[in-house]
């Protein structure tokens, strides 16, 4: 029996310290904020291409944590995705989470009114369930889409 509850104490801590290395491993909204401003210094320097380029497959550089940067032009497409290379050149606007909210659409809108947050829930890579999501977007440098990045809440 003492066998038996050392195991189970084991196995709690074990599960408690995977949830606080996960927890770890999130980033902040307010580092989700500072991303964004890099990414649009970064498009600003460089020019758009090769930071497009950069925000896709430099993930050394550009993904902190569970962060990543994404770029959106007006029309929706993906011009660069940090997360998934086979989004980049697709048309998103169909896009929509679990509750009928258009995600890219709704980008889209709030960069173009200066930007901000938006909400939507959105499958989470680390538990595989629905989660509420926030990615800030602001306008691209050249006045239309968004560079976004988010954050589970």
């Amino acid at each position: 029996m003492h066998l038996i509850r050392r195991s189970v104490l084991l196995l709690t801590a074990a599960c408690i310290s995977g949830l606080a290395f996960a927890a770890d491993e999130r980033g902040s909204r307010d580092e989700a904020k500072a991303l964004v401003d890099a990414a649009i210094e970064h498009i600003k320097k460089v020019g758009a291409d090769k930071a497009y380029k950069d925000f896709t497959t430099d993930k050394a550089s550009w993904t902190k944590k569970d962060l990543y940067v994404m770029v959106y032009d007006a029309k929706g497409v993906a011009v660069a995705h940090g997360s998934n290379e086979k989004l980049v050149g697709k048309d998103m606007t169909a896009v929509k989470d679990a509750n009928g909210v258009a995600i890219v659409n709704g980008m889209i809108a709030l960069a173009s009114k200066g930007g901000g947050w938006f909400d939507y829930d959105w499958p989470d890579p680390l538990t595989k369930k629905i989660m509420p999501k926030s990615t800030y977007a602001k306008k691209q440098p050249n006045g239309e889409g968004f560079v976004g990045v988010g954050v589970y809440r």
